[in-house]
């Protein structure tokens, strides 16, 4: 049996070429990259500047107050290794503090949920280790979009739209922000943000003092903790309207932003079909795509086919069983899983064997090296998770079913990076009148109760769903990721056995018809599950949907084009560089040369 053959039409060219390549979720941020690259600066800037770009045009899937993580791989390097810009908890986040105001999960919304903001320290460190330009000719692209304005993109004026009554009636600074004329803007209208471009003139004066280009940008570090986020945490100490319906206050503190700082780690990796699979750690959900390829990794290529039912089928069995062990092993706090461990080959063996014929309706995380896992309360009364095009999927309470932006880009040199930046949505808390923007609440992905790896510790990281990719073959590299929260990876999973598989070009891999399951603990407020749940959109075929629900699946049918929002770049093995991205959504857009 062959593998299904790719549509003889993409929604645009793989692009090929030897100069340096650039692909996100947005236009004006590939745009931005490549101009860089285009000035002689390295993928690293490139990728710096526009991420401070996304911070502006996608307000409403990252911001400067939200977290960052990318794999980061300098030309020849032997392997990559993790920028992790993803804040800890606040001292005072305690199990104890939450549930005394009569909670039983981080709110979706709100400033207690809010982390140590890591985004923009993570971007700066990443300029100061192995980037080459100045910080103000970086920041030079951002600044000029929130001081001279740029249109607004249709997915942030549809969710201010959503959030107007919250706006309206609870944060007024948000509605200032957002809504000056007291309704929400319509898509294309200019907007501005003076107080976020006098943030960014502030960094970039206070990046002008030290005698090296490395003093000057640690300059700029300690003006953004010392002086912007404690401004941030005190706003979010006052009384504000959360998604659970209360009025709370923050946690967060001026010593919890002052004292830390963004850093780089060791990637994990595995191996499938010839290829280095790296993944950030356990902190992220990364490491359940390692695990997936490994389940999948000796199955004949027609199973790994989502183009029949078998192959659909095949594959959300064995990412139910690598996130189940997601949801049971993951975190930053005690009782963690190790990779190894998790990618042992007897435990994936083991795990492999549950596979079958029928969808599994059961949760079942297994046991690495003996150990019981501790098992996450799950939910099944708020339904199937929303799909479609337009996330995050936000209600009027602010609460968002998790969303963010990407980015990727290689230059001719070779350095490579993939990054997925994410939170401080628009509308994730009251906008902060004097910076311009709000934090993030990405401790909504902690537990209330004791025991479990992802509990809520105070100075621990949420277990975070951002998870870049990165892959090499000898000179060969890959860099993609994609935005959707619990379906980050369960997107690029498809684009990967199209890709190393099926033999698709990397564009034929993204415009073609994707799936995930819904048969997970999902990581957003309010945490449910639906078991032997699944989500197809439209075009995978009645063919695949049929056999997918004779097999037990629960299956959702999403449109056309209604999943999967992955871009990449790369270099194959002649040495052309390539690139592709989503068209879903209308915004992700490659360029290069």
């Amino acid at each position: 049996m062959t593998f299904t053959p790719p549509a003889s039409f993409t929604t645009r060219p793989t692009l090929r070429g030897t100069f340096g390549m650039s692909a996100s979720t947005h236009w004006t941020a590939t745009a931005t990259a490549q101009a860089v690259l285009e000035r002689g600066g390295t993928a690293f800037d490139a990728a710096v500047a526009a991420a401070f770009v996304l911070h502006i045009v996608e307000p409403h899937l990252n911001g400067p107050g939200g977290d960052l993580v990318a794999l980061v791989r300098p030309a020849g390097a032997p392997e990559p290794v993790v920028l992790m810009g993803q804040g800890p908890a606040p001292a005072a986040a305690t199990i104890a503090h939450m549930t005394g105001l009569g909670l039983d999960l981080v709110p979706g919304a709100g400033g207690l949920a809010a982390t140590v903001p890591g985004a923009v320290d993570a971007w700066l460190l990443l300029l100061r280790d192995h980037g080459t330009w100045e910080l103000a000719d970086v920041l030079a692209y951002a600044l000029g979009y929130a001081r001279d304005g740029h249109p607004l993109v249709a997915g942030a004026a549809m969710t201010i739209g959503r959030v107007a009554a919250l706006f309206h009636d609870h944060w007024p600074s948000s509605l200032a922000r957002w809504m000056p004329n007291g309704e929400a803007p319509a898509p294309d209208t200019v907007v501005r943000n003076p107080a976020y471009a006098g943030v960014l003139e502030a960094l970039v004066q206070a990046g002008r003092s030290g005698d090296s280009r490395e003093e000057r940008i640690d300059a700029a570090r300690d003006r953004w903790a010392g002086d912007v986020l404690p401004a941030a945490a005190a706003f979010l100490s006052r009384p504000h309207a959360h998604s659970d319906g209360g009025e709370h206050r923050g946690v967060l503190s001026a010593d919890d932003v002052r004292d830390w700082r963004a850093d780089f780690e060791a990637a994990v990796s595995a191996r499938f079909r010839g290829w280095d699979v790296y993944k950030p750690g356990v902190w992220t959900q990364g490491p359940a795509l390692l695990q997936t390829l490994e389940l999948l990794e000796p199955f004949d290529d027609d199973a790994l086919d989502i183009g029949t039912g078998l192959g659909a089928h095949t594959v959300l069995e064995a990412q139910k069983l690598a996130y189940a062990d997601r949801d049971a092993w993951f975190g930053d706090g005690d009782g963690t899983v190790s990779p190894a461990a998790l990618l042992a080959d007897d435990y994936v063996t083991q795990r492999r064997g549950l596979i079958g014929d029928e969808a599994s309706r059961e949760f079942r995380p297994g046991a690495p090296e003996g150990r019981h896992p501790v098992i996450p309360p799950l939910r099944t009364e708020a339904g199937v998770a929303a799909g479609a095009t337009g996330e995050p999927t936000v209600d009027r309470s602010g609460q968002t079913r998790g969303d963010t932006c990407h980015i990727d880009v290689i230059d001719r040199w070779g350095n490579a990076v993939s990054a997925t930046p994410s939170g401080g949505w628009l509308q994730s808390s009251p906008t902060v009148p004097e910076l311009g923007f709000c934090l993030g609440t990405r401790l909504q992905m902690t537990w209330l109760v004791p025991g479990h790896p992802a509990s809520l510790t105070p100075r621990r990281r949420p277990r975070t769903t951002l998870t870049p990719t990165l892959l090499t073959r000898g000179d060969e590299v890959t860099a993609l990721g994609s935005p959707g929260g619990d379906q980050q990876d369960q997107w690029q999973l498809p684009v990967l056995l199209r890709m190393l598989v099926g033999g698709y070009t990397p564009q034929q891999a993204i415009d073609a018809p994707t799936l995930h399951t819904t048969a997970i603990a999902d990581s957003f407020w309010p945490r449910t599950w639906t078991p032997a749940g699944a989500m197809a959109e439209r075009r995978i075929g009645d063919a695949v949907i049929e056999e997918l629900e004779r097999r037990g699946h629960r299956v959702t049918v999403a449109g056309d084009w209604a999943l999967g929002r992955v871009s990449a770049v790369g270099r194959d093995a002649s040495g052309l560089l390539w690139a592709a991205a989503n068209p879903r959504g209308m915004q992700g857009y490659a360029a290069g040369r």
